[in-house]
């Protein structure tokens, strides 16, 4: 089983602030006392999200930062690996760490923060305005591989920030993902990722923004895995006037389970909260989309409008667009739309009509459907690549079909 002598043994080895150790003390005392997070018509708690038995671990700058590094360094900007941060400044890292996402929420919040081996620190001064993007490439090797991404966007600051994550060595079979994003007043933050990972891993991420006054923050998540996966996005609009667009798209294959939360709580008055979600099955696999968009009490004049559709590319997968409101202020415009269905008969006819062939017209219209989570994607090479994976996804699952 695993032991809190093993933690400090490891935590020792890596010289780490005694605010840190003294942080993932207080998860690893609550990991078996929480229970595991909830997902709505979706059972994982078999999946091996945790370790039963002790194991060997370092903390591991293993990042690649694909951004020109002194641009940054001349406009303030910290960006580095969330240990050395923790050494060099403790006061940003200490107040931050674990204020949006607490260690003690559920399961497997508490075994990430006991467990964290790889991680990275971002902070963008007050009135620091980033033109290019930051992207950075994420390659694990620990199993598990418990990674925390701490984005601090100070007052009116702005920033794009890209990751991608893939296992090439395909040698990690738990993968554990968190990123926490401090939106300050007037701040904006958009966040985009591409997650490639291989069936053999698991993946759960949790994914959250808190969001101050005025300031905005965009997310555009890519679930390009062939792995199970489970996980929350998360936007708490906190502030006066405060903006979140929360998109993600899943394409699943294969036996794969996917199921994903996509909440937006209104908080503060006059606050807009989006959720758009798209998912594409084939063969036999099963998604699951739940969007969540709460406006509470004194949340006056705000604004929560959410899309959750998913098509079904195969007579075998098995597909959910679950639309949640829970309102609580009179004063407020809320909406949400769902639907589970196949390709559109309207669009196939056109451009068949025009003599393109059925598999490349219906990977075509597919595109249009995943459109707005691609062409949020900053990078234009990345943005191919996700096209690319795509398109081999969709080929391979037509084949399939073909061949059954």
């Amino acid at each position: 089983m695993l032991s809190k002598e093993n933690l400090l043994n490891f935590a020792h080895k890596n010289h780490e602030p005694s605010w840190l150790t003294n942080l993932r003390v207080d998860a690893f005392e609550k990991i078996n006392t929480l229970e595991y997070p909830k997902m709505q018509r979706f059972s994982y708690q078999d999946w091996p999200l945790i370790k039963k038995e002790d194991f060997a671990w370092h903390n591991q700058a293993d990042f690649v930062l694909k951004t020109n590094e002194n641009d940054l360094e001349k406009k303030g900007v910290i960006l580095t690996d969330l240990f050395t941060a923790s050494q060099n400044y403790p006061d940003l890292v200490q107040t931050s760490l674990a204020s949006v996402i607490e260690k003690d929420e559920d399961k497997l919040t508490a075994y990430h923060y006991a467990y964290l081996n790889s991680g990275l620190f971002l902070y963008i001064p007050k009135n620091t305005i980033l033109d290019e993007p930051i992207t950075i490439s994420l390659h694990p090797t620990q199993d598990p591989y418990i990674s925390h991404i701490l984005i601090v966007a100070d007052t009116n600051s702005q920033v794009k920030f890209l990751e991608e994550i893939q296992n090439k060595e395909k040698q990690v079979q738990s993968v554990n993902l968190m990123v926490e994003i401090l939106a300050r007043p007037g701040s904006h933050v958009e966040f985009s990722s591409l997650d490639e990972l291989d069936q053999e891993t698991t993946l759960y991420f949790n994914r959250r923004a808190k969001i101050e006054k005025d300031a905005h923050v965009e997310w555009a998540i890519a679930f390009m895995n062939d792995s199970n996966t489970i996980g929350d996005l998360d936007s708490e609009l906190i502030g006066e006037g405060s903006f979140a667009d929360s998109k993600a798209i899943a394409v699943t294959t294969g036996k794969q389970k996917v199921g994903i939360n996509n909440r937006v709580t209104n908080r503060g008055p006059h606050s807009t909260g989006l959720i758009n979600q798209r998912g594409v099955l084939l063969e036999n696999s099963r998604l699951i989309f739940n969007g969540i968009g709460q406006i509470v009490h004194g949340a006056h004049g705000s604004k929560a409008d959410q899309q959750n559709r998913v098509l079904m590319m195969s007579d075998e997968a098995h597909g959910d667009a679950n639309p949640l409101l829970l309102i609580d202020e009179n004063d407020v415009i809320a909406a949400h739309a769902a639907s589970v269905g196949p390709v559109d008969k309207v669009q196939m006819n056109y451009l068949m009509s025009r003599g393109i062939p059925y598999d490349q017209a219906q990977r075509l219209v597919i595109r249009g459907f995943l459109g707005a989570v691609l062409d949020a994607i900053p990078d234009k090479d990345v943005r191919h690549k996700m096209i690319n994976i795509l398109e081999r996804k969709l080929i391979d699952g037509q084949t399939k079909r073909k061949e059954n």
